[in-house]
């Protein structure tokens, strides 16, 4: 990655420095919140007039950027001050980590002297964030801070995709230097993109010719390679049906007929059973986690494997593969596409999984006296035409969203998957709203998550940003109730809400149009009300207390063993 050429600069602060970088990285906001020890940097932020997005708490900040990474692929920027700062940011730090979103946080820090005296506001952010980012740093010499920041954003960018951090103490950002921007990153240890073994994609194209169930799972790295477009064209010069996880959907159209669904635990029938009876399975940017891979010794037991990741240490961490391939997802299916193997024999198995379809399909009790969550995703996919950015918080409506909205594009989805933090939904939003401007952005939300980080809907009103909120009240931790009740016998301990805030006084007190949904009747109409406006709204919807996710894979059992709904 190429930085700007190296040129005779004007003496200024670590602060201007920062910012004169940012702004040579393209950066086109920063999420943030203030303190004492980035005030000279704030300072900065003001005289420059570089745009920077208030949140309401540190949390949100780092929610914010992953929204907006997620959405558009390039970093999210976030600057906290030190001590609470920092700690407040550590969540949103480590679920960008697990999802491998780009971030690049800035935290303040003490003055250098004082570091390791426990000063007021003073943490070691660097030995709380080193299991949680790609890399981090303190600045030491004013000098050295655009080499930093250029590292920082390369490394963040670049192979598997990730958050840095720069913890940025107060001395530093005030010190003064005329030292020019650094010309480009050398980091010769640091290998992001690594050669794919050719021989290794022969072999499993051979192998692809001779498979009589193939079947192809996309996940994240799909989306992180931009590879969304040669999926679909591989899947369809050789009519491989392709199973998504939580994180690929989008990778292909839900209305293609290749198109399986989403896999594992509450993925829909028949891409579980594919996975579970194919013969050849080529993976594609998931890391065969415990919500796809239920039953890692018994997954796809009568199946070849093949991998495909862009990181080597996930290559046999989980599932052992005959073709482990480390590369970026574009990149190899592009070789796989310029291979001449012959197109598998697959009729028998494409008629097998229409079988399934038509005697399992996804579907819930539709009823007249209450409103289905499932419904109102639909619902609100129908308004949408599928075309929305759809972002959620955790929980059972995570799950809904999932399962019954079209999915049509690539970078659709806006969720937390491998960490499930609750809370992430509204800042997310926001992040991704403020990437995509001109796109409608839907969030659907539960009635836990939304009192994790309530205050950020002051920064949808501060901004006027025209998000849908879909709040799915069942006064439940729904998710964690359906655990209770399948597995302990239905104590519920803690997940029962006796008293709740009232939504719609909540929403108007930041100045949001409210609207709650109670009548199955004319739901539609009044989902379609609420979306005719073009500034944000709550839309709460009260929906059955009890209703589950389904189906469902109990804890440890393979896929292949799916509770459906009675």
């Amino acid at each position: 990655m190429q930085a700007p050429e190296e040129q005779a600069m004007p003496e200024r602060n670590g602060a201007e420095l920062l910012l004169d970088t940012l702004t040579a990285q393209n950066v086109e906001m920063i999420f943030g919140y203030p303190g004492g020890a980035v005030l000279p940097l704030y300072d900065a932020v003001y005289r420059q007039q570089f745009r920077h997005i208030l949140v309401r708490h540190e949390q949100g900040a780092a929610h914010a950027a992953e929204g907006y990474a997620k959405a558009t692929g390039k970093p999210g920027v976030v600057f906290v001050t030190s001590g609470p700062g920092a700690t407040n940011a550590i969540t949103g730090i480590a679920d960008a980590m697990m999802d491998s979103a780009p971030i690049v946080v800035f935290t303040g820090q003490v003055g250098t002297g004082a570091i390791g005296s426990d000063a007021f506001q003073e943490a070691d952010v660097l030995s709380m964030t080193a299991s949680i980012t790609k890399n981090n740093y303190q600045v030491h010499d004013v000098r050295d801070l655009p080499r930093i920041i250029n590292e920082a954003f390369y490394v963040a960018t670049t192979g598997r995709k990730g958050p840095v951090l720069i913890d940025l103490p107060k001395d530093i950002v005030n010190a003064t230097t005329n030292a020019p921007l650094p010309a480009a990153v050398n980091l010769p240890q640091y290998r992001p993109t690594p050669e794919i073994d050719k021989r290794q994609v022969a072999a499993l194209m051979a192998a692809l010719s001779q498979a009589h169930k193939p079947l192809l799972l996309v996940g994240n790295g799909v989306h992180a390679a931009a590879a969304q477009t040669e999926v679909q064209r591989f899947a369809q010069r050789y009519q491989v049906p392709v199973v998504s996880t939580l994180l690929g959907l989008g990778v292909m159209p839900n209305a293609s007929p290749l198109f399986l669904g989403m896999g594992g635990m509450h993925g829909v029938y028949t891409a579980n059973i594919a996975l579970s009876e194919c013969d050849l399975l080529i993976n594609v940017g998931s890391r065969f986690d415990d919500r796809l891979a239920t039953a890692p010794q018994k997954f796809a037991p009568y199946a070849t494997i093949a991998h495909i990741d862009i990181d080597a240490a996930e290559l046999g961490k989980i599932i052992p593969a005959t073709y482990p391939i480390e590369g970026d997802a574009k990149a190899v299916l592009q070789l796989m596409l310029r291979s001449s193997a012959t197109k598998p024999e697959v009729s028998a198995w494409q008629q097998q999984l229409q079988q399934w379809q038509a005697a399992h399909p996804l579907s819930y009790e539709k009823g007249t006296a209450e409103i289905k969550p499932q419904q109102v995703v639909e619902l609100v996919g129908e308004l949408t035409h599928g075309d929305a950015y759809v972002v959620t918080d955790v929980g059972q409506h995570q799950m809904w969203a999932a399962q019954y909205y079209p999915f049509k594009h690539q970078h659709q989805l806006i969720t937390s998957g491998g960490l499930g933090t609750m809370g992430f939904g509204i800042p997310a939003a926001i992040g991704t709203k403020l990437a995509a401007p001109d796109k409608q952005v839907v969030l659907f939300i539960g009635d836990g998550g939304i009192q994790m980080t309530s205050e950020e809907l002051e920064v949808i009103a501060a901004n006027d940003l025209d998000i849908k909120i879909v709040l799915l009240n069942n006064h439940m931790l729904g998710m964690v109730r359906q655990w209770q009740d399948l597995f302990y016998d239905r104590r519920r301990s803690a997940t029962v809400f006796d008293h709740q805030p009232n939504f719609t006084k909540l929403a108007e007190a930041y100045g949001i149009t409210a609207h709650h949904l109670t009548d199955p009747q004319t739901v539609a109409a009044d989902l379609a009300a609420a979306f005719a406006t073009t500034h944000a709204a709550l839309i709460e919807v009260a929906i059955p207390e009890l209703e589950p996710v389904m189906p469902m894979i109990a804890p440890g059992k393979p896929n292949n063993e799916m509770m459906e709904r009675d």
